[in-house]
């Protein structure tokens, strides 16, 4: 298995900053991805940001120039800095952990695990 957990949301105002971290453990090699999405509630849970192991970094359109997501791959977390806040980034935030496609060859220890592991989330609150 592998667990996920985020820190470091809280109330700021608008224009200001927070840093999200996702530490994930257990079986960390078998991580393929990370990745931040948020939700507001009644609404979908949006994709914010993504970090694969062997990829571009990908960001949907609203935070763009503003978030940075990056990993510290020693210590398996994710982290997303967020700048310039708004009002309508209010949300909690989550982190998901995308694990290798089994069977997964060199890493047969992974093909019994799930797809991916989320978090429980983390509240991010813009005031106006």
């Amino acid at each position: 298995q592998v667990q996920v957990v985020e820190s470091g949301g809280g109330l700021v105002q608008a224009g200001g900053s927070l840093r999200l971290s996702c530490a994930a453990s257990g079986d960390t090699m078998c991580i393929n991805a990370m990745v931040w999405y948020r939700q507001v509630p009644g609404e979908e849970r949006d994709l914010v940001a993504a970090a694969p192991n062997d990829g571009e970094l990908f960001y949907r359109n609203s935070v763009k120039g503003r978030f940075t997501i990056s990993r510290d791959n020693a210590k398996n977390t994710a982290f997303l800095e967020m700048n310039s806040l708004r009002p309508e980034d209010s949300a909690v935030y989550y982190c998901k952990v995308d694990i290798y496609a089994s069977p997964t060859p060199g890493l047969p220890q992974c093909d019994g695990l799930a797809r991916d592991y989320w978090g429980q989330g983390t509240q991010v609150t813009v005031s106006s």
